[in-house]
């Protein structure tokens, strides 16, 4: 999947993922995708939940060995 930009939030535990996943999308533009990667189990329900709470989009969850990778579509605030 193509994305704007990556965080690697590996080997952090809740909450300093979802923090780096703030950070991230804050130097986004609306509508931009951020690829975020983490390693905490509780991570999945956490991005999640943010992006609910949040109205960004999840648009996709892959798991590759402990890795989660996650990409991430900052709402557009123009609308």
């Amino acid at each position: 999947m193509d994305f704007d930009k990556e965080v690697d939030a590996k080997n952090l535990n809740c909450p300093l993922p979802i923090l780096r996943c703030k950070k991230g999308l804050n130097e986004l533009l609306g509508n931009q995708v951020l690829k975020i990667m983490a390693t905490d189990p509780g991570s999945v329900k956490d991005f999640e939940a943010f992006c609910k709470q949040t109205g960004h989009t999840l648009l996709q969850l892959d798991q590759t060995d402990k890795v989660f990778t996650f990409y991430i579509k900052k709402r557009n605030d123009t609308l």
